[in-house]
């Protein structure tokens, strides 16, 4: 785990996320976002049972674009859900691509980041 933190920037971000896991929803606060998944914190009605199967992550971004990927819970500790993601489509990648380069301000450093996750 510490190994993916040193090759994968976390990003602060605020977005409006939600959990989905078929006809349930849940809203939660994302605390960061990376190319390998997501921190939030761990909301009021969390049901551990849940952990066990795959969630979508979804993310609110401006002018209606969204950035959905499947994830799996990774760690829960100290009030925070870690995620690691599983699956991204191609127009939630190139959002989420857009948003760590704004936040990196070094292509060199994106580079060595999509090829670790690659």
């Amino acid at each position: 785990m510490s190994d993916d933190r040193r090759r994968f920037t976390r990003i602060p971000f605020d977005a409006a996320t939600y959990l989905q896991q078929d006809d349930w929803q849940l809203p939660v606060q994302l605390v960061d976002i990376s190319l390998r998944g997501l921190l939030v914190v761990q909301p009021k009605g969390w049901e551990q049972k849940r952990s066990q199967h795959p969630f979508f992550a979804i993310i609110d971004l401006a002018e209606g674009s969204q950035i959905r990927m499947e994830v799996r819970l990774a760690h829960a500790e100290e009030g925070l859900l870690g995620f690691q993601c599983a699956h991204i489509d191609l127009d939630s990648i190139s959002h989420l691509r857009r948003l760590v380069a704004l936040n990196l301000g070094d292509e060199n450093l994106l580079d060595r980041e999509l090829g670790a996750l690659l």
